[in-house]
C-alpha cells in the first residue's frame, strides 16, 4: 500500500488471488482511528479493482483483533449537534462496512479481543475462524451508546436474535470457543493457528471457480433468500449462467481425469 497511513494497514496480495489485510496498530490494539479508517477506505478500493481476487483474510496485528472505535473523543462529542455527529459515523460505518462490497468471500482472523466495533467488522466478514481464548463483545450500552457499525443487523444475522439480545442488552461476553458453540465463528483453535486456519479455508476457496463462487456469495448474502421459490429463480438464472463459462468444462474434465481443476475465472 503507498500513502502516509499505510503502515497501520498492511495488505499483502499472495500469488494463490489471496489478500490478506492486518490491522497494523498493536500498541492502540488495532483501534479504528481516523488514520487506520482512512486506510481501510483506500485498502477496499484497491481490492474491489482486483480482477485476480480470489479471497480476502483479515487479520489483527499483535494480540488482539481490533478493540473497536477510538473513545477518546466521544467525551467532547457531547457539544455537538446530532446532524454532524450522524454524517461522521455513517462515514465510518460505511468506510468499514465496505468489505461487504467486495465479490470475493471474505475471512476474519480472530486471532484476540474483538470489541465493539471491531467485533461488528468480523461480523461484516463470511467466515470467521478465532483463537479459543479471543475475547468477542459488544459493550455499546454500557458506555452509554447505542450500538453502531449495523450490530443490530449483524448480530441477529449471524447468530440469531437470542445471542444478539443477550451480548447488546445485558452485555455477554464470549470466548473464541463459546462463540463458536453459539455460531458467531465458525471455528475456534489455539491462538497460534488463527491465521494459519483462515489462510487454508482461503486457499479452499481461492481454488474453486471465480464466477460460481462469486454468484454463489450474491445468493448467500443478508441470509439467503426471502423463500424457495426466490431461491429457485435466482437458481435458474445463476446456474446457467455458469454453465456457459470455460471453467465448469475444465471442472468436468478435472473430474473425469481425477485431477485438480484449474480455473480461470472465464
Amino acid at each position: 500500500m503507498s500513502g502516509d497511513s499505510a503502515d497501520v494497514l498492511l495488505v499483502e496480495r499472495r500469488p494463490d488471488g489471496v489478500a490478506v489485510v492486518t490491522l497494523n496498530d498493536p500498541g492502540r490494539r488495532n483501534a479504528m482511528s481516523d488514520e487506520m479508517t482512512a486506510a481501510w477506505k483506500a485498502a477496499m478500493a484497491g481490492l474491489r479493482a482486483d480482477a485476480g481476487l480470489r479471497c480476502v483474510v483479515v487479520a489483527g496485528a499483535g494480540s488482539a483483533f481490533s478493540s473497536g472505535g477510538v473513545l477518546s473523543w466521544l467525551a467532547d462529542t457531547n457539544a455537538v449537534a446530532v446532524p454532524p455527529l450522524r454524517d461522521r459515523m455513517l462515514e465510518f460505518y460505511r468506510t468499514w462496512l465496505a468489505i461487504r462490497d467486495l465479490e470475493v468471500p471474505t475471512i476474519a482472523a480472530v486471532n484476540g479481543h474483538a470489541v465493539g466495533a471491531g467485533l461488528c467488522l468480523a461480523l461484516a466478514c463470511d467466515l470467521r475462524y478465532a483463537a479459543d481464548d479471543a475475547k468477542l463483545l459488544a459493550p455499546f450500552t454500557a458506555l452509554g451508546l447505542h450500538p453502531g457499525m449495523a450490530a443490530t443487523w449483524l448480530f441477529p444475522e449471524v447468530a440469531g436474535l437470542p445471542l444478539a439480545r443477550e451480548m447488546l442488552l445485558a452485555g455477554r461476553v464470549l470466548s473464541g470457543a463459546e462463540a463458536a458453540a453459539n455460531g458467531l465463528v465458525n471455528r475456534a483453535v489455539p491462538r497460534e493457528d488463527v491465521l494459519e486456519e483462515a489462510l487454508g479455508v482461503a486457499a479452499k476457496i481461492a481454488a474453486q471457480a471465480p464466477v460460481a463462487t462469486r454468484l454463489t456469495k450474491v445468493a448467500l448474502a443478508g441470509g439467503g433468500h426471502a423463500d424457495m421459490e426466490s431461491a429457485l429463480r435466482w437458481e435458474s438464472l445463476a446456474q446457467p449462467v455458469t454453465m456457459s463459462t470455460r471453467d465448469m468444462l475444465e471442472g468436468l474434465a478435472a473430474q473425469r481425469e481425477k485431477r485438480s481443476p484449474q480455473f480461470t475465472g472465464e
